[in-house]
């Protein structure tokens, strides 16, 4: 309030001036409201600013601790795809061994648990390519009785039985020699028996 508003309500000029002095100049209430507001206002923003901040802040926290947990999970992933490559080119390997070995060997799996498979390559269709001949070539050497051997035709010296070598070409054999005999005889004979 002015001195002029205070000798309006009444004070005389030296009242006025003591108050005007004493208090200075005064501000109307309508002002006084309006920049309480202004300032309450401020300070509701600053509150909800400190607010924003600190959950920013634990956000912030938790988005640390969120990306530890995708690169933890990220790693697990590039693990797990790893084994998961190194198992299916092994089931191939593994695979392709058996097929090579089947009807060679006596025991498939024991064979293929002797073969050294960091040394053995594979081709795109499974088929080995690399590896294999030198260690089938010492496993036969060392372990031969592992080994099927391959199937010879047996050979006879000597004496050919009847149906053998020629399959009975020009031999006889004990019934035909008997009808022969009997038919020779001719069939006025009564006496049937042919070592007679």
């Amino acid at each position: 309030m002015k001195k002029e508003d205070l000798i309006a309500m009444g004070l005389s000029e030296e009242q006025a001036d003591a108050v005007v002095g004493k208090y200075g100049t005064m501000i109307p209430k309508e002002r006084f409201d309006e920049v309480n507001k202004a300032k309450k206002t401020l300070e509701d923003q600053v509150k909800n600013h400190e607010t924003q901040l600190k959950d920013l802040q634990d956000k912030a926290k938790g988005n640390e601790e969120l990306q530890a947990e995708i690169t933890k999970l990220q790693e697990s992933h590039k693990q797990a795809t790893e084994q998961y490559e190194q198992q299916l080119k092994n089931e191939r390997l593994t695979t392709a061994l058996k097929l090579e070995f089947t009807g060679k060997v006596h025991d498939v799996d024991l064979v293929v648990s002797l073969i050294d498979k960091e040394q053995i390559e594979l081709d795109e269709k499974g088929n080995i390519t690399k590896g294999l001949d030198e260690q089938r070539k010492m496993l036969q050497e060392s372990k031969s009785f592992l080994f099927v051997p391959e199937k010879q035709q047996p050979t006879f010296k000597g004496w050919v039985p009847a149906g053998g070598a020629d399959n009975g070409a020009g031999a006889s054999d004990v019934g035909s020699n008997f009808a022969k005999m009997a038919n020779e005889k001719g069939s006025s004979d009564t006496n049937n028996n042919p070592w007679d």
